[in-house]
C-alpha cells in the first residue's frame, strides 16, 4: 500500500453536507492500490450505541488515483469518522492523528464533521438539474426589427469581422421563441444585452439600461415574461469586472484625472491616464485600453454593480447571472453579490465563468456553477480522436472529483461558445462525431446548454468566425441534425436518471477508444455504447439481467449466456436502459 497517496481532509469536496442529513465522505488512493476501503463512523457523544461501517465505492479515478466515495446520515447530524483501508493481507487505519496499524480507539483520534447546519449547507437551484440551455448572441440571432438596426449593418449572413453589425435584436428572440419551444429548450443564457458600442457588448456603458439595437427595458421585460410563460428561464451576462471606455465615471477620471471622484473606481497605475507604449496606464481586460478594470474593493463600485445585480431580478424577474472573467474579481465581492441576488431570488442560478479548477469560487458561498470549458476540451479531444478510452475515463473522473456533487450536478456544460470554435468545426466537420459529443453531452452529470446554431450545423472557426449569423432558410439548416437534437433533448428530460443519476465508466481501455458508461439511480438504469472509431465494431460487457430496451427505438435487447454484444456502426453509438425492479 502506498501511502503516500492516501489524501483526507474533512473539509470542502472532502466531506460536505449534500443535505440536511447527509455527509459525503471521500478518501483518495494510489490507483488499483486497495480491494477495499471502510468508513468506520459513529457519535462521538455515543460512539458503541451509533458505531457503523460504511462499504466505500470506488466513485472515480484518474491516472494516478483511485476515488472513494460513501453517503452517510447520521442519526444526530454529528459524525466522527476514520477509515479502514485493505490491500492483501495489509489494513492500515487512516485518521485525524494520522496512520496507523492497530485499530483505532474512537472517538478521540477520529476525523470530525462537527454538525449539518442547514445554513451551511451549499444548495444550489432545483431547477438547473432539470434545465436544458440554449446560448444566444442577441446580435447574431435574428433580425425582428430592422428600424433599429445599427448603422451600417452588414447582409444577415455575411462574414462576421470583429466590429460589424448585422441588426440582431430582442424582436428577433421573441419572434423565434417558440422554435426553442420545439427544440426542447427550458432556459436561456443571454451574452450582454445593455448600451454598449461593441457588436458583443463586453464593453459596458450603462448597466440599467438595453442596447437601443436590441430594442429597450420593455421589450427586454416582454421576452421574459414571454419566456416565462413557455417554462424557459431566462439568465443574463453580468460584465462587473471591467466596463466600456465611454463608461461615464471612466469619462470623468479621463477629464479630472486623480481628482475625479470616480478615480478610486479604478485601478489607476499612473497618472495622465492614456495608452503609453501601446500599454494602458490602468488597469484592464486583458491589455484593451477601452476595457478599464472595476476597483470591485470600492464600497462604491460594490454597491453600484450589486445595485444593478439585484435590480434586473426584480425589474424582469430573472432567473440568473452568467459572471463574465468571473476569477478575475475579489472574493468578497461574489460573497456580496450571491447575497444581494439569493435575497432578491433564492432559486437564481449564478454561473461564473472560470476556465480551470474553480472550487474556491464553488464552495457555497459564491457561485452555483460555472463554465465547464475542461469537460468541453476533454469531450473534444477525445471524440476527435485525440485519446483512447482509458485517458478520457481518468480526465472525467478527475473533473468530477474537483467539486462536491451538489455542484457536479449544475455544473454547466457546453461544447462550445461564443469564446471558441464551434463544435462541428472542431469535430471536423463530421456529424458521426458531432453526435458523439451531444450524446455524451446529454448523458453525462451537469447543465448542458447548447450554442445557438449548433443544432443546424452551424460552421466557425475562433473568434468572429464562431459568431456568424443564425441560419433560418430550412433550405440551408441540416434537418437531421436538428431532429437529432430534439430526440436527445426529449430523451434527458423524460429520464430523471440521466440530470440526476450516478455516473461510473464500465469500460474504457488502453490503446481503444471505444467506451461503455453507466447512469444509474434507485429506478432506473442507462448504459450507453460508443464507438469512437471509423470502423464498425461489436462491445461486449458482463450484463446479467435481460430486460433492457434501445432508449431510441424501443426495441428489446438481451445479452447471451450473461454478456451483451452490441454491433455498432463507425462513429454509432446505442443506449439501452432498464427499469429497476
Amino acid at each position: 500500500m502506498l501511502l503516500e497517496a492516501l489524501y483526507h481532509v474533512p473539509r470542502d469536496k472532502w466531506a460536505y453536507a449534500y443535505d440536511n442529513s447527509t455527509i459525503h465522505l471521500r478518501i483518495r488512493t494510489k490507483r488499483d492500490d486497495l480491494e477495499q476501503v471502510i468508513a468506520m463512523t459513529g457519535d462521538k457523544y455515543n460512539w458503541a450505541g451509533t458505531y457503523q461501517e460504511y462499504p466505500m465505492e470506488k466513485a472515480a479515478h484518474d491516472r494516478m488515483f483511485d476515488y472513494w466515495e460513501v453517503a452517510v446520515r447520521p442519526r444526530y447530524r454529528r459524525l466522527s469518522y476514520a477509515f479502514k483501508l485493505v490491500a492483501g493481507t495489509e489494513t492500515i487505519y487512516m485518521l485525524d492523528s494520522g496512520l496507523q496499524h492497530d485499530p483505532p480507539s474512537p472517538p478521540g483520534e477520529c476525523f470530525e464533521f462537527p454538525y449539518i447546519h442547514e445554513i451551511d449547507v451549499f444548495k444550489v437551484p432545483e431547477w438547473a438539474k432539470e434545465a436544458v440551455f440554449y446560448q444566444i448572441m442577441p446580435e447574431r440571432f435574428a433580425n425582428g426589427d430592422p428600424g433599429n438596426d445599427p448603422k451600417p449593418v452588414e447582409g444577415w449572413g455575411k462574414t462576421p469581422t470583429y466590429d460589424n453589425f448585422f441588426g440582431g435584436d430582442l424582436q428577433g428572440v421573441l419572434d423565434h421563441l417558440n422554435y426553442l419551444v420545439e427544440l426542447g429548450i427550458n432556459a436561456i443564457y443571454f451574452t450582454p444585452l445593455f448600451v454598449a458600442p461593441s457588436n458583443h457588448k463586453y464593453d459596458t456603458i450603462d448597466y440599467r439600461q438595453v442596447d437601443p439595437h436590441f430594442g429597450d427595458n420593455a421589450l427586454l421585460k416582454k421576452v421574459a415574461e414571454a419566456c416565462h410563460e413557455r417554462g424557459i428561464r431566462v439568465v443574463l451576462d453580468a460584465v462587473f469586472n471591467h466596463c466600456g471606455e465611454q463608461f461615464p465615471p471612466f469619462q470623468d477620471v479621463l477629464k479630472h484625472g486623480q481628482n475625479s471622484k470616480y478615480a478610486n473606481w479604478f485601478h489607476i497605475n499612473e497618472y495622465p491616464v492614456k495608452i503609453k507604449d501601446g500599454l494602458p496606464t490602468y488597469d484592464t481586460f486583458g491589455f484593451f485600453g477601452n476595457m478599464p478594470k472595476f476597483n470591485t474593493a470600492n464600497p462604491e463600485v460594490k454597491e453600484y454593480l450589486l445595485g444593478v445585480a439585484e435590480y434586473w431580478i426584480q425589474e424582469i424577474k430573472l432567473d440568473g447571472w452568467r459572471l463574465d472573467v468571473a476569477n478575475e474579481i475579489d472574493h468578497h465581492f461574489w460573497r456580496d453579490f450571491r447575497n444581494v441576488v439569493k435575497r432578491a431570488n433564492p432559486e437564481a442560478y449564478i454561473i461564473g465563468e472560470v476556465w480551470s479548477d474553480s472550487l474556491n469560487w464553488l464552495l457555497g458561498d459564491q457561485f452555483d456553477s460555472v463554465m465547464n470549458y475542461p469537460f468541453a476540451d476533454k469531450v473534444l479531444e477525445f471524440f476527435g480522436g485525440g485519446m483512447d478510452g482509458y485517458s478520457f475515463s481518468n480526465e472525467m473522473g478527475s473533473l468530477i472529483m474537483r467539486y462536491p456533487q451538489q455542484t457536479n450536478e449544475v455544473i454547466f456544460n457546453m461544447l462550445c461558445t461564443h469564446d471558441t470554435p464551434r463544435l462541428l468545426t472542431r469535430v471536423g466537420g463530421d456529424t458521426r462525431k458531432l453526435k458523439l459529443c451531444v450524446v455524451f453531452l446529454f448523458t453525462y452529470i451537469g447543465t448542458p446548454c447548447i450554442f445557438y446554431g449548433d443544432e443546424i450545423g452551424l460552421t466557425g472557426n475562433g473568434d468572429p468566425d464562431c459568431r456568424k449569423c443564425m441560419e433560418w432558410d430550412p433550405q440551408k439548416q441540416n434537418k437531421e441534425l436538428l431532429d437529432f437534437y430534439i430526440i436527445m433533448i426529449a430523451l434527458r428530460k423524460k429520464h430523471a436518471v440521466l440530470r440526476q443519476g450516478r455516473f461510473r465508466f464500465l469500460q474504457a481501455k488502453s490503446d481503444n477508444p471505444c467506451i461503455i458508461y453507466e447512469r444509474m439511480n434507485d429506478s432506473m438504469h442507462f448504459t450507453i455504447w460508443m464507438n469512437n472509431t471509423d470502423k464498425a465494431c461489436v462491445l461486449s460487457h458482463p450484463i446479467q439481467t435481460s430486460d433492457w430496451q434501445d432508449a431510441l427505438t424501443g426495441e428489446n435487447v438481451a445479452p447471451e449466456a450473461g454478456t451483451m454484444n452490441i454491433k455498432l456502426d463507425p462513429f454509432g453509438f446505442r443506449i439501452l436502459y432498464r427499469k429497476i425492479q
